[in-house]
């Protein structure tokens, strides 16, 4: 029968590789299928090639490793501070130290902790403390009452004049110092620069003055509007008389009633892009806190009187109506009431373009006189370019 004939062999069984040893009798009586036969002798045909090839392939070549680099030489040959010799070696050999000895060693080793205080002895530790600490702060604010309260000196330091000599200082150097100091005597201080504390009192203009200022104003606001439209709209609104009282009292100055008037019609100049405010002679109009604020500037630069009150470069009774952005003001003299120009260089002159104006009022007259009439106002000539007003030097 068939399946008698394929277990019948009991030692050996064949395959295509040939007759191989009939280990495991049991496993090959389980397989009765010939394409599980066939599979495990691919398996087994396989398993052999790949050992005959991998015997046969070539060995890995190994790259002998890189020769070693020379050495390098020691430099300096000989070291610079020389050999040490065995006399030095002696000398800088270690020595034990004082922690080296047994009993200190002995003294620094750790200990083990000791039995913990009594409640007795840690309230006294506890009060000791308190007390120290209670004395230190006691020293420590005893010590700055000290120095905040009885201890303050008098810091006030007088400045006086020094005068330098590159010559070394001989009795008669000293003597000739002396001279010159007592010599020397301060200027007196601008007193117009200085003005004391005052209560705001607003105070209107004369109304036959602001009748005459508003008339030449309207002269000047029809001529812009026809021929110079930028410089029209940058004409301000209207100040408010609490506002020029206030400036007043801060500057101990009286306006007089013309440059109040013309205040109360055009506080100054706005802002208009790519235009120069409207002015006179060159001059921006300001308005009443540009005023006051160009005045405590100009007083803080110059608050000492030097000449007369129309001879120096500066006097606080002066009050700045217009400035050219160069350091330059037009300015109305406080007393006089007359117009004045005083620049950056150190001059003040009352001739503003070389001709003289009595009066602001007399500068609105003046200036719609020239926009009129295509005239000047001394050396300085009005001119419209694109629309807007310029102040040409002849």
């Amino acid at each position: 029968m068939r399946g008698v004939s394929q277990s019948a062999p009991t030692e050996r069984f064949r395959s295509r590789s040939g007759l191989i040893p009939d280990t495991l009798p049991d496993v090959r009586r389980l397989i009765t299928s010939r394409g599980v036969w066939l599979a495990l002798s691919a398996a087994v045909a396989a398993v052999v090639i790949v050992a005959v090839v991998r015997s046969r392939r070539p060995k890995a070549v190994v790259p002998d490793p890189p020769p070693a680099p020379p050495p390098v030489a020691q430099w300096p040959p000989v070291p610079i501070l020389g050999t040490p010799t065995a006399e030095d070696l002696r000398r800088y050999v270690h020595r034990p130290s004082f922690f080296d000895r047994p009993a200190v060693a002995k003294f620094l080793e750790p200990r083990e902790p000791g039995p913990p205080l009594d409640a007795p002895t840690r309230r006294n530790l506890t009060r000791w403390g308190v007390a120290g600490l209670a004395l230190a702060v006691l020293a420590a604010g005893t010590y700055l009452m000290e120095s905040a309260v009885f201890s303050k000196e008098d810091a006030d330091v007088v400045a006086e004049p020094v005068v330098m000599s590159p010559y070394a200082q001989v009795p008669e150097d000293a003597a000739r110092y002396t001279e010159v100091r007592e010599a020397y005597v301060e200027d007196p201080a601008d007193a117009d620069c200085g003005p004391g504390s005052a209560t705001p009192r607003v105070r209107r203009p004369d109304p036959k003055v602001t009748r005459a200022v508003n008339r030449q104003w309207r002269r000047i606001e029809t001529w812009l509007k026809a021929n110079a439209p930028r410089s029209y709209r940058t004409l301000g609104k209207p100040a408010k008389a609490g506002t020029i009282a206030v400036a007043e009292a801060q500057m101990g100055l009286r306006f007089p009633d013309d440059l109040k008037a013309s205040l109360l019609r055009h506080n100054g100049v706005v802002p208009v892009r790519d235009t120069w405010g409207f002015g006179f002679l060159g001059n921006g109009n300001m308005g009443v806190r540009e005023i006051r604020d160009t005045w405590r500037m100009l007083c803080e630069i110059d608050s000492v009187d030097r000449a007369g009150p129309r001879d120096d470069w500066w006097d606080g009774r002066m009050i700045p109506v217009g400035a050219n952005g160069s350091g330059d003001h037009l300015v109305v003299d406080s007393a006089r009431r007359d117009i004045g120009y005083t620049d950056h260089e150190g001059t003040m002159s009352f001739e503003p373009g070389g001709t003289r104006i009595r009066s602001y009022h007399a500068l609105l007259r003046t200036t719609a006189d020239a926009l009129e009439s295509g005239g000047s106002i001394g050396w300085w000539k009005p001119e419209v370019v694109d629309g807007e007003l310029e102040w040409k030097v002849l």
